[in-house]
């Protein structure tokens, strides 16, 4: 069994959370993101507890968008399998993950239509990840989000950091064919509201650190090795074929 993630596998920084998320990651009783050993239940618990703890689980699998047009998906619509992935592109951990892990996920997991991909922008380290989270999300509207995402990711590409010239220059690099538009996407209104979309739902869940994942509502932090996300994908199949959802599919 994979052990509970590391110390070092995560990229952490305190985040200002209003009261109303507080309370509200409370009243879901949302589990903690530490506990996420995938061959484990996310806390050992008194039978009392367990319905709440049930509860929170299918308030987490729930975030599963399943939209077919989502930009910043790959994946059927349909699999039986969601992983969510919050992560911000200056996390040192999060490049491990989509340099590392992400590509075999694609080949052995996303291309036989188990698994879905949905990417949520959690920028947690200042004016330059919000940017790049927000130029992403641009190269997206031009279908080119996987492209921005391998290019901002590269090894080192952190290191000369997100402002506009480097931001166009990733945007070359990823194939976006209409650069005007891309950076008029960028500095638009529908840019920032995907971005506060996607934060306000981190938030409210209680998620601290990059990369953070959910796959069918279990949480794991950090950059785990393949094996604790074979287990987990594994687990979570096992379990949706075993009781199919009404109305899965494409919203």
């Amino acid at each position: 069994m994979p052990s509970s993630p590391r110390k070092p596998s995560s990229s952490r920084k305190p985040l200002l959370i209003s009261a109303g998320v507080a309370v509200a990651a409370v009243t879901l009783g949302i589990v903690s993101w530490q506990a996420t050993a995938p061959g484990e239940s996310p806390a050992k618990s008194s039978s009392a507890s367990a319905p709440q703890a049930s509860d929170a689980h299918a308030e987490l699998k729930a975030l599963a968008r399943r939209e077919s047009g989502d930009k910043l998906a790959v994946g059927r619509a349909d699999a039986p399998v969601v992983l969510i992935e919050y992560s911000d592109f200056k996390c040192g951990y999060c490049g491990k993950f989509a340099r590392d892990t992400e590509p075999e996920l694609m080949k052995k997991y996303v291309e036989d239509g188990t698994l879905r991909i949905e990417w949520r922008n959690f920028p947690i380290f200042g004016a330059d990840s919000e940017a790049a989270a927000k130029a992403a999300w641009a190269a997206g509207q031009q279908d080119r989000f996987a492209q921005f995402h391998a290019a901002a990711y590269a090894e080192g590409s952190k290191d000369k950091g997100f402002g506009e010239a480097r931001l166009e220059e990733l945007a070359q690099q990823a194939g976006v064919p209409d650069l005007e538009r891309f950076k008029k996407d960028m500095a638009g209104e529908q840019a920032s509201a995907a971005l506060r979309k996607d934060q306000e739902e981190g938030y409210r869940i209680g998620v601290t650190s990059t990369p953070s994942f959910l796959i069918n509502g279990q949480p794991i932090a950090g950059a785990q090795p393949m094996d604790a996300f074979t287990a987990a994908i594994a687990k979570a199949k096992a379990q949706a074929q075993a009781q199919p959802q009404a109305g899965a599919g494409s919203k």
